[in-house]
């Protein structure tokens, strides 16, 4: 088995100073051993996005922040733990679960981080404009405003890339639980998120203006967008801030079927291709035997279908024991 500290030489040195003068108990070293692997992890991801080696460890060290806050917040969960202990019986439950609650959010506010005012401005600005391109989307296709198809396409493709736009730089910003994205993932989530979008959009424009041969190239786009979610979400790394992580350690045992089964994503993906594939191939049929009217229904059943299957997948309780 190779040792993980044979790579991220550099990363193991900083952690090992930035733990300087800390008396380390053995909380206290599960808590920084438990670091070090969120930051071999976040190390990969800057290294992926171009960064050196040194240059990448230096930048995980420094989205740390202060380890001695995170210590802090280790300790406070050990004394809420040794204070439920010693408490009468009636108070385990209830009480155990405050102090985790209070110590979860003194640590949130430890570590709170501002939204960019430029980012909030941009969100609220292409928001806006990918909203009102589906209102005029939506008004185009009815008699109460005669838009020609051509117009309506581009007001699909807008509201693919105003959403999609938002999606890839909400991404790119640190938040207060999780590290930023890398640049080209999140590019990547985006691009996805504006393509799925658009390609649902351009569904009802060619159901009622252009010929249904059209349906394959939104059927390609949808599907081909899921795929890339799919895969993007799969092969994510943890985001999750030290301290998150350290609360989520704390926190109940409710499975999430992805994070302790990452073959499940990958099925997923496998299950929401093959559903919209169906879907996709409704279209038509449902079209030429109960009447076009009816033929996004395919689209909204494929929908609550996925929803089905990401709740079940998801929160449907722990993943069965293989031999």
């Amino acid at each position: 088995m190779t040792d993980h500290r044979s790579s991220g030489g550099d990363l193991h040195r900083l952690l090992d100073e930035a733990f300087v003068g800390i008396e380390v108990t053995p909380e206290i070293q599960d808590l920084k051993e438990e670091i070090r692997g969120n930051l071999l992890a976040r190390m990969g991801e800057l290294e992926a996005s171009g960064l050196s080696q040194s240059d990448a460890a230096r930048k995980a060290i420094a989205e740390l922040g202060d380890v001695r806050e995170l210590v802090d917040a280790e300790n406070d969960l050990a004394s809420d733990a040794a204070s439920a202990t010693s408490a009468p019986a009636t108070r385990v439950g209830g009480s155990t679960s405050a102090a985790r609650a209070e110590s979860a959010t003194a640590a949130a506010l430890r570590n709170r981080v501002r939204p960019n005012p430029a980012f909030v401005v941009r969100t609220v600005v292409l928001s806006i404009i990918g909203g009102a391109a589906l209102v005029l989307l939506v008004l185009g296709l009815t008699p109460l405003l005669a838009l020609g198809a051509g117009a309506l396409v581009g007001l699909a493709v807008v509201f693919g890339l105003a959403l999609g736009a938002v999606t890839a730089d909400a991404l790119s910003q640190e938040t207060t639980t999780n590290h930023r994205m890398p640049a080209g993932r999140a590019i990547g989530y985006g691009a996805a998120t504006g393509l799925l979008l658009a390609g649902l959009a351009f569904t009802p424009v060619v159901i009622v203006h252009l010929d249904l041969a059209w349906l394959v190239l939104a059927g390609a786009a949808v599907i081909g967008s899921i795929g890339a979610l799919s895969y993007l979400g799969t092969t994510q790394t943890n985001r999750h801030k030290p301290w998150v992580v350290q609360q989520h350690r704390e926190a109940a045992n409710i499975g999430n079927r992805f994070e302790e089964d990452p073959a499940s994503g990958a099925r997923f993906g496998i299950y929401t291709a093959v559903i919209w594939t169906v879907a996709f191939v409704a279209i038509p049929i449902i079209g030429f035997t109960a009447g076009w009217i009816w033929a996004p229904l395919a689209v909204v059943g494929g929908f609550v279908v996925m929803m089905l299957v990401l709740a079940r997948m998801l929160f449907g309780g722990k993943a069965e024991k293989t031999d």
